[in-house]
């Protein structure tokens, strides 16, 4: 249970964007023992989740794993000597396979940069995209979750 509460903060920190998001804090309003309160924190958790449909240990988890590369397979180097290639074989067709060559390899090599930049814009903007989706379910948890609480005798932040 403690582990899961673990995770539950770790995905608040990580989810947040350019505010810090704290996941909600109870405080007894009734004199509940620690036990109760660890019972309640429990049973509000298991609630919330069956009512939102949101598992925060699995939005973590998502955030967590969702830094996997989208590369096409094709690096600078192999962006270079495919160029080299293609330049060579230009270039002999007008006399200088060395300089078609060359000439190939940089404009393999320029075009890798920019499809890698590109590349990485794109996985930037599927992360932004991806943080605010998550922010918005962890929220709609944390909204039932506190509301389970309140009604519980206590006082949530």
């Amino acid at each position: 249970m403690h582990r899961s509460y673990a995770v539950v903060l770790i995905a608040a920190l990580m989810l947040s964007a350019s505010a810090a998001i704290a996941e909600p804090v109870a405080y007894p309003a009734k004199g509940q023992s620690s036990d109760q309160q660890n019972r309640d924190e429990y049973e509000c958790h298991q609630s919330a989740q069956n009512e939102t449909g949101v598992d925060p240990v699995a939005l973590a988890e998502q955030a967590t794993g969702s830094s996997k590369s989208g590369s096409d397979g094709r690096s600078g180097v192999g962006s270079g000597l495919t160029g080299a290639g293609i330049g060579a074989a230009r270039g002999a067709a007008s006399g200088d396979a060395g300089e078609g060559a060359l000439h190939g390899a940089g404009m393999g090599r320029l075009l890798s940069v920019i499809r890698s930049r590109r590349q990485m814009e794109k996985q930037k903007e599927e992360a932004s995209t991806k943080n605010t989706e998550l922010q918005a379910q962890l929220q709609k948890y944390d909204q039932a979750y506190s509301a389970c609480l309140t009604g519980r005798g206590y006082t949530v932040k």
